[in-house]
């Protein structure tokens, strides 16, 4: 018999740990290969992790609800070979109690008093805090206001492993550090209002995508001063254009043509051409993207809303938009997709239209400063003004949305890159080949 460790797998950059969901096997059961062994989360994308060899599940290092670093083991396989293979120690669960270790000045484990505090997710600025850091703060008594006065140096300023490590040793010390103001404030606590609940109503206990998407949102309106614009833009040549390839496009390519790769290259187009669009803000910094990554939102059967990012939006063909469009799209709705796919984007796309909205005031995906909402496509009686003079045509017209963050983008920039999107849809070429 031999004895195989289960890893927890590289999911990408970015991703350093994730959260134990569901085992979808019990100790003792038999295990195929490739067949999912349990469902795990990191902070958008629930995915299920593959068994690596077929054996007997003979243990499960981490119960559900526990955070794993990536390349640690999380169960232990034992299959029928004849060569045994080195099992690593157990990590140590996360859950912290008082007589656990915490870290000492120099980082090494040392048993201490725990004074416990409650540390949120997401700060009231807008700052996230990964379980790890928060785990760390619990033991160690570290505040939420030490916690925000801490300079991250992760990415989009969180505070990371090291940095609250290095932290530590000033607070044991005595010196803990404060945030700096310029002048005095007064902290005002928002809290939501009491909700009375009778004998008639359910109450639905959010899962855990909601509650992610609930807290983005709140944070979003917190952190940026909201303003959006509006405008008509008539789009019959290119629902003409669709109607006349559809059916040579699927036949061609065994998928179907929508009109979401035209929006997206028109946002790509104008989006070179107003670039500080294409930004974020890092306290009273700029951040210029250089890439264009667009995410386009995407409605779950769950109900849940998920934000796929097509990368390099800008290099694509129509056709290759198409089929990055649907390839995101498809497996957003089945739970397929990679955490580094929805992660990255410089500029979000969200279609109301497709619940027939004729427009919306969406809220920014941050650290983004602006999202197009697209509304539905209706036909209109509409004035066309021509050389032989104005007359009146049925037209297919639809208005375009953007809402943007006033702290940097102002009305100017804002209107003038939405109308520049408006005239990239409102002037393709009804006889462009795919």
């Amino acid at each position: 018999m031999a004895q195989v460790e289960l890893i927890m797998p590289k999911m990408g950059e970015s991703v350093h740990e994730a959260t134990i969901i569901k085992w979808l096997k019990n100790e003792g059961d038999k295990i195929a290969l490739d067949e999912p062994v349990l469902e795990i989360a990191t902070d958008k994308v629930d995915s299920e992790i593959p068994s690596t060899t077929e054996g007997t599940l003979s243990k499960r290092l981490f119960k559900e609800g526990e955070v794993v670093q990536v390349g640690k083991p999380i169960a232990i396989i034992t299959t029928g070979a004849a060569v045994a293979v080195p099992v690593s120690a157990p990590v140590t669960p996360t859950k912290a109690s008082a007589s656990e270790p915490v870290f000492s000045k120099n980082g090494d484990a040392a048993t201490a008093k725990v004074e416990h505090v409650s540390i949120p997710k997401n700060s009231s600025s807008g700052k996230f805090y990964s379980p790890l850091v928060r785990n760390i703060a619990k033991q160690e008594g570290v505040s939420v206001a030490e916690l925000e006065a801490i300079s991250g140096t992760g990415k989009d300023g969180r505070v990371t492993k090291h940095d609250i490590l290095t932290y530590l040793p000033n607070k044991k010390q005595g010196i803990v550090v404060t945030e700096k103001r310029a002048v005095p404030t007064v902290a005002v606590e928002i809290q939501a209002p009491p909700v009375i609940v009778s004998g008639t109503d359910e109450i639905i206990e959010m899962d855990r995508m909601r509650k992610l998407i609930a807290d983005h949102m709140v944070m979003s309106k917190r952190v940026s001063p909201h303003v959006t614009s509006y405008v008509e833009a008539d789009v019959t040549n290119i629902v003409k254009w669709r109607d006349k390839v559809k059916g040579v496009f699927e036949k061609r390519e065994g998928e179907k043509v929508t009109f979401t790769p035209v929006f997206v290259e028109a946002v790509a187009s104008a989006i070179r051409d107003f670039p500080m669009i294409n930004v974020s803000v890092d306290g009273t910094k700029i951040i210029k993207r250089k890439n264009i990554n667009i995410g386009m939102a995407t409605a779950l059967p769950t109900g849940n809303l998920i934000v796929p990012v097509i990368k390099n939006a800008d290099r694509f063909n129509l056709v290759g938009l198409t089929k990055a469009v649907n390839d995101l799209a498809n497996r957003a709705r089945i739970n397929k997709l990679q955490p580094d796919e929805i992660q990255g984007g410089t500029f979000t796309i969200t279609n109301v239209g497709g619940f027939g909205n004729v427009m919306g005031a969406p809220i920014i995906n941050q650290p983004q400063v602006a999202i197009l909402a697209i509304g539905v496509i209706k036909k209109k009686p509409v004035v066309l003004e021509t050389k032989e003079g104005d007359t009146i045509a049925i037209r297919s017209m639809m208005f375009l949305s953007l809402s943007y963050d006033h702290r940097v983008v102002d009305g100017m920039l804002g209107g003038s890159f939405l109308r520049r999107v408006a005239d990239y849809l409102e002037k393709f070429d009804i006889n462009r080949t795919v």
